[in-house]
């Protein structure tokens, strides 16, 4: 444990931080989940309805600093991608 008041304080600083990022990272894990089911559903609109949901999600758990934004950047590209495919698949089935 740290001696010193200001290597005290910024360990309650870490602490706050931390628990900020965790919960910023499992909202972000929580929606990229949501579009994984409405892949797996079958349903197209319920995949382009939380596509449009988590993009900003994803892009602001950069922002605020709880992963890096080019990290956030190919979470984006590569769910999109996935996404794409399976719109398109679904169309050429029907």
């Amino acid at each position: 444990m740290a001696n010193h008041k200001s290597a005290i304080k910024r360990n309650r600083q870490s602490q706050v931080k931390r628990l900020r990022n965790r919960a910023n990272r499992s909202k972000m894990k929580n929606v990229i989940k949501d579009v994984e089911v409405a892949m797996e559903e079958q349903s197209v609109d319920k995949t382009k309805e939380a596509l449009k949901v988590a993009i900003p999600i994803i892009a602001r758990t950069a922002v605020k600093g709880a992963m890096h934004k080019k990290n956030a950047s190919r979470k984006v590209s590569r769910l999109t991608k996935r996404v794409n495919a399976f719109l398109a698949s679904v169309e050429g089935e029907a």
